[in-house]
């Protein structure tokens, strides 16, 4: 083989593999756009799940608070109903009380 025989060759040959190397490496690339792809929907899908935790975890606290809320008014009513109680109670002594504060007013 003569010299530039050998150089046209060589130059074909180092073409052909920077070409498929050009190649590989765009293969490469496009495979890893679907992995940038997938990726960003892991991250989607794991920010779903942790907003859905929060949203269960603050639909719980308003369900204990609910609860704490409707205690609260029972002890309040049964508080009222104690409180009436007495009350009635207290009117007739009291009655009787000013009745004898008159009478010894009026005695005197």
């Amino acid at each position: 083989m003569s010299r530039p025989m050998l150089l046209v060759f060589l130059l074909l040959v180092l073409i052909i593999t920077s070409q498929f190397e050009w190649k590989q490496q765009l293969v490469i690339d496009l495979d890893s756009t679907p992995s940038i792809s997938q990726k960003q929907h892991q991250i989607s899908k794991r920010e779903e799940v942790v907003k859905e935790k929060i949203i269960l975890s603050q639909e719980k606290s308003i369900q204990r608070l609910n609860e704490l809320v409707r205690s609260l008014r029972e002890q309040l009513q049964q508080c009222r109903d104690n409180n009436e109680t007495t009350n009635d109670n207290a009117s007739p002594l009291s009655e009787h009380v000013i009745e004898l504060e008159r009478q010894q007013i009026l005695g005197n």
